[in-house]
């Protein structure tokens, strides 16, 4: 099958321009015509309250075109053999005598899809500096003609022109050339139905008032004028009783995509958004607004919903535009249209984590030309601050310069202190809803920090770690797999079945519906196995980081990096090494790295330390977390494991919580029954200077089994009977906190 896909897409080169440099590889010609290049996008689920209609809980909703099954493989990531980088592009580019020059995250050059009128280089159509070229990625989009491709689709296109004496290429050798015919048709089907649905909705102008009214109310828009609405082709498709916002192409008029927003109360009386889109979410990458944007802009806002885009250009008349997926992602495949401006004013929403990705995002787009809206009580999202009556105009000209200086003084980081302090159950990151007592202790999931993981052999620590992972993935954190032990068939396998909690050998009628809802999480995974070079690895991660947003690396394991190192005839220098490198990695891209070590053996009666840990101390002293999969392999009755919370920099808590593993669904889960036992944690003897600190595993760990007696509407005093898990501090301190919470002197 892959040698006829090769032939094909060589032949069609071949056939168009009459030969193909002899230096590519096969692997070029394969890659010269893909047709998707965009990851799938995060669906995140929210449950919010009505006053925050900016804020959505994201689904799937069954349209009216059918599944087809997609041959090519979205969710892996695999790094070029030979990473390009900004020189070697600027370097070809002159060495094929193509002018450019540098724009803030692209350089900017004549498309070569455009044919030459008589006047040869020299001419406007060459001169337009059309096509754009990303610095990180060597990927192209041609403005005219919409063509894009990756480096090496360049590359191939312009040895072709150099051989064949041409002045430009017929952009149907990159467009007219679908990957397979499957993906063609679903590709007409999407597009038939994104039309159907726009033709069918109504404009808000013909609404009767009463009923408009009633809509704006109900999507939390009441303050938006029917101008605005216009102006941004807005219109409400009344089967789903859905807002419908329009995709239009770039420069192209012509209909793209649809997004569909509907509303619905809850049980509790909340309002809960739902999000649909056609195409599916892999293939959509709109820019909501971007039609409206004149070529002559040099600012612009960027938000994060349509609401926000359409209250801010309605209240500040400055051009805006939202991103398809909030702030999930910034594709790089949207950079091309935002490097015109010279200001970009990021206003993502009002939350930490809107804050959080507006900094990601600020160095995608060059920190010199932007700046960010900070969250706050009199900030909050543009929609908000629209209902509210505040300035938004002044909001927008408050924000702060996204670049910092090298050497700042408290005055500059004082509000980034206050915001800290005002919002810590946000700081604390993404909390697992799958592991509570996980989340007592260590708070939540924070990006920036390192997690050392270990376990008995045969314990079942992948089998955990996937669950942890795919319940942050679930919760909206984009997450890349590294499994360099077992094959990502069989570790995706044992992911999709934790996603249904069910045996789906004995439901295979069921295997294509919780296909289709796991395949639209913002998973993906490395294309490694077996013994990997350090470098290697660390540049896939940089890659998928800058590709896709991700916000979590799991790396199992890392004694499968060591083997291809030889700094040193000693391993412990090796992996210390090794761990360095995934600290500075961690720190520098923002993202949550778990590192999987397996530990010393132990004899089996004895319980796991951080002095387990194979190697030196090193591991234990860069985590920020150190978690530990105990086993007691004498013991068949429930209660064999348990995962203990060894080390938490965040705030020193650390304890142990009994695990129950579900052999039918592959996922652990806590024990609800049995009696309240309690049990200490031996303090460790080894970081002890350290640990005071940094809650390095030096304390004793409070251990709650049984039933939870706030469910039973029981009220214990605190001086009778802890609460869920009850820390006591580190040596330094002396003291215990009844609730668990705190920061350790």
């Amino acid at each position: 099958m892959w040698a006829s896909v090769c032939l094909r897409r060589a032949t069609c080169l071949l056939w168009v321009a009459g030969g193909c440099s002899s230096r590519h590889a096969p692997r070029r010609c394969l890659s010269t015509f893909p047709l998707s290049r965009h990851p799938p996008w995060n669906f995140q689920t929210e449950t919010l309250a009505a006053s925050k209609p900016h804020a959505t809980k994201r689904r799937l909703v069954p349209l009216h075109f059918c599944r087809t099954f997609k041959k090519d493989i979205k969710s892996t990531v695999d790094f070029p053999l030979s990473p390009v980088t900004v020189t070697d592009i600027k370097q070809y580019l002159r060495s094929k005598d193509i002018p450019f020059h540098d724009g803030y995250s692209c350089l900017h050059a004549p498309s070569i899809f455009c044919e030459q009128p008589p006047g040869g280089a020299g001419a406007p159509a060459r001169d337009s500096f059309s096509m754009f070229i990303d610095k990180t990625t060597g990927q192209f989009l041609c403005m005219d003609t919409g063509v894009e491709g990756s480096w090496e689709d360049l590359q191939d296109c312009l040895e072709v022109m150099q051989k064949e004496g041409q002045t430009s290429m017929n952009p149907n050798v990159l467009l007219g050339y679908p990957a397979s015919l499957e993906e063609q048709e679903e590709k007409e089907r999407e597009l038939r139905e994104a039309q159907r649905i726009w033709s069918s909705a109504v404009p808000f102008s013909d609404l009767p008032e009463e009923e408009a009214q009633l809509v704006k109310t109900m999507f939390g828009i009441g303050k938006l004028t029917n101008a605005a609405l216009r102006r941004f082709a807005v219109r409400f498709f009344k089967p789903t009783k859905s807002l419908v916002f329009p995709w239009f192409g770039g420069r192209d008029p012509s209909l793209r995509g649809v997004k569909l927003l509907s509303a619905a109360t809850d049980n509790s009386g909340r309002v809960v958004y739902t999000e649909a889109t056609v195409p599916r979410p892999s293939g959509y990458h709109n820019l909501f607004g971007l039609p409206l944007v004149g070529r002559k802009d040099t600012e612009v806002v960027l938000v994060g919903r349509e609401a926000d885009a359409m209250a801010v250009s309605q209240a500040t008349g400055l051009p805006t535009v939202a991103l398809p997926r909030g702030v999930s992602c910034l594709p790089p495949a949207l950079l091309p249209y935002l490097e015109q401006f010279r200001r970009v004013t990021l206003w993502l929403g009002g939350d930490m984590r809107s804050w959080e990705a507006s900094k990601v995002f600020a160095r995608k787009l060059g920190l010199k030309r932007c700046s960010l809206v900070r969250p706050g009580d009199h900030q909050p999202s543009p929609a908000d601050a629209l209902a509210q009556g505040r300035n938004l105009a002044r909001i927008v000209k408050a924000s702060i310069p996204a670049a910092h200086k090298s050497i700042v003084s408290f005055k500059q980081l004082r509000d980034d202190v206050f915001g800290e302090l005002a919002n810590t159950e946000q700081v604390a990151g993404v909390k697992w809803t799958r592991f509570p007592d996980l989340t007592k202790i260590l708070k939540g999931h924070r990006k920036g920090e390192l997690t050392v993981f270990t376990g008995p052999t045969g314990s079942g620590k992948t089998t955990f770690i996937s669950e942890y992972a795919l319940d942050l993935c679930m919760g909206g954190v984009n997450t890349l797999w590294g499994s360099f032990e077992i094959n990502n068939v069989r570790l995706a396998k044992i992911m999709l079945t934790q996603f249904a909690m069910q045996r789906l050998e004995d439901s295979l009628h069921e295997y294509d519906a919780w296909a289709d809802r796991f395949e639209e999480l913002p998973l993906y995974f490395m294309t490694f196995h077996g013994q990997q070079n350090i470098k290697v690895v660390l540049d896939t991660m940089q890659h998928a980081v800058y590709l896709y947003d991700i916000g979590h690396v799991v790396i199992d394991n890392l004694q499968f990096m060591m083997g291809q190192e030889h700094l040193s005839v000693d391993k412990f220098a090796v992996q210390d090494h090794i761990i360095g490198a995934f600290r500075k990695f961690a720190t520098h891209s923002s993202c949550h790295v778990t590192l999987i070590i397996h530990p010393r053996k132990e004899e089996d009666d004895k319980e796991l330390q951080t002095a387990s840990i194979f190697g030196t101390a090193k591991a234990s002293q860069e985590a920020d977390n150190v978690l530990i999969l105990q086993e007691k392999k004498l013991v068949t009755c429930p209660g064999r494991r348990s995962l203990q919370v060894a080390k938490n920099r965040f705030d020193g808590d650390v304890g142990i919580f009994p695990l129950e593993f579900n052999k039918a669904s592959l996922t652990f889960a806590t024990p609800l029954r049995g009696k309240h036992k309690l049990r200490k944690v031996k303090p460790e003897k080894s970081d002890s200077a350290e640990g005071g600190q940094e809650g390095g595993g030096v304390g004793v760990g409070v251990e709650e089994v049984g039933k939870d007696k706030e469910k039973e509407g029981k009220v214990e005093k605190p001086a009778k009977a802890p609460k869920a898990t009850k820390t006591v501090r580190g040596a330094g301190s002396g003291k215990s906190s009844p609730k668990g919470e705190g920061m350790v002197p």
